[in-house]
């Protein structure tokens, strides 16, 4: 078999593995959908090439507004990989203790929200203190992880802790351990990783669940979408119209930052 039909293969497989999580993917759209309806936001975040199913999420074609991504740059940069703003310094800061705190400093939380912390192996410690910090403010947590990986793995945390102990509930994208699923002959190591395709399909099944809730809870959401289908003028339309409601949803989330009072 071809390298490349052997990961062909194995991206069915895990088709396979997201299709047996559809009971999961619908509660957690349940509940996203009552955060959204709420004029809340789903918060998502991820470190490392985590943050492409962040970005998937929204803003994208085909999403739509009422998630908050979450992408941090020094922890997801990736495309100088050595120098300033390198490789080296964004798998160092991951494990930084803390860092997670300061970053959700600038957001006023509330029980009302939720979250989605996507991290393959579950075992870098801003991710685990992400959840952390959301479920100590009354925030659901959905981790979304490989949960093969994440067995095998270490937990960089000094409790031994991992993003799924912080997790009210937790996807699996169904990749093995270290990711990557081709092995070639005449090299040691597998090449050619799943996690994304598998991030990624649970992320877009979670935002159609999500969609029909919406839309039959009698607010449709504005879904950004290419003139190609809908014509120009509506693609704008839509485009600014989706802008401006995340801007308005976002700025509730910085209205009391730094307050005493309760977020409700």
């Amino acid at each position: 078999m071809y390298p490349s039909e052997q990961y062909i293969e194995k991206v069915r497989n895990l088709t396979e593995t997201v299709a047996a999580q559809t009971p999961v993917i619908r509660e957690v759209a349940d509940l996203y959908a009552q955060t959204i309806l709420r004029g809340r936001m789903v918060h998502v975040f991820g470190s490392g090439h985590s943050r492409i199913m962040v970005e998937e999420m929204w803003p994208r074609y085909g999403s739509f507004p009422g998630f908050n991504p979450i992408v941090e740059l020094s922890l997801s940069f990736h495309n100088l990989v050595v120098g300033a703003n390198g490789q080296r310094q964004a798998m160092f800061l991951e494990n930084v203790p803390g860092l997670a705190e300061r970053i959700l400093r600038n957001f006023d939380l509330s029980a009302a929200d939720c979250a989605l912390v996507i991290s393959s192996s579950g075992c870098n410690r801003v991710p685990i203190e992400m959840a952390e910090v959301f479920q100590s403010r009354g925030v659901m947590v959905v981790g979304l992880i490989s949960q093969e990986h994440s067995d095998a793995s270490t937990s960089k945390d000094p409790r031994g802790k991992k993003l799924s102990d912080f997790s009210d509930y937790v996807l699996d994208t169904g990749v093995p351990v270290g990711d990557a699923m081709v092995q070639v002959d005449g090299l040691d190591t597998p090449v050619a990783p799943g996690s994304t395709v598998g991030g990624c399909m649970i992320v877009n099944a979670i935002k159609a669940e999500v969609a029909q809730r919406l839309t039959a809870a009698g607010a449709p959401p504005k879904v950004l979408t290419a003139g190609a289908i809908c014509g120009a003028e509506r693609a704008v339309e839509l485009f600014e119209s989706a802008y401006d409601e995340h801007a308005h949803r976002l700025a509730k989330l910085y209205e009391k930052v730094g307050s005493t009072e309760p977020v409700v």
